[in-house]
């Protein structure tokens, strides 16, 4: 999909407002890396491939009811600091 507009969106959610709740927690779990995209990436950002699964039909409303987890990353190691006095 070349393009994605908030009409092809809403042919699959109520109204507006749900579709950004929808959209803003998908982002959320695609940016975050505790989702997987089902759909493959075009070099798009989170927001635009949630709103493509929306459009496509393969996201809805029960993605609400699903926690957005951070990605565990392990943390770098911090190199230790001398100070001088």
């Amino acid at each position: 999909m070349a393009r994605v507009t908030v009409e092809d969106c809403l042919e699959n959610v109520e109204n507006r407002f749900k579709l950004v709740m929808i959209s803003t927690q998908r982002a959320r779990q695609l940016a975050r890396g505790s989702r997987d995209a089902l759909l493959p990436w075009e070099n798009d950002k989170p927001t635009v491939m949630a709103l493509r699964e929306i459009a496509a039909g393969l996201v809805d409303h029960t993605v609400l009811d699903e926690p957005v987890e951070a990605a565990v990353r392990p943390r770098p190691a911090m190199a230790p600091t001398h100070i001088d006095d």
